[in-house]
């Protein structure tokens, strides 16, 4: 299996049908990528970061307790994991 790092260093370049594929990659390693996706959303941007959201978001409720760990170590970081554990609740709900 491709390492997470490995997956999204090929999102640099990618066209939009790539960049689906690498994400359903990635959401189909399922949660035990989890940790890394929520370290690496902290260090990514652009697309990278969009493909890392989208996945957790995706991935669902085996991502919360981990944004919710970096939030409290990351005040920085709290927003960005607030909004995507709103998303994850409210895609679970709907």
């Amino acid at each position: 299996m491709e390492k997470v790092t490995e997956i999204l260093t090929k999102l640099e370049n990618a066209d939009n049908t790539t960049k689906n594929e690498l994400e359903n990659k990635l959401v189909n390693c399922g949660s035990s990528i989890v940790p890394q996706l929520v370290d690496q959303l902290q260090v990514v941007k652009g697309i990278k970061r969009g493909v890392v959201a989208m996945t957790l978001i995706r991935i669902g409720d085996a991502s919360i307790k981990y944004l919710e760990k970096a939030a409290h170590d990351n005040k920085d970081f709290e927003w960005v994991a607030e909004y995507l554990i709103r998303e994850i609740k409210g895609s679970i709900a709907a």
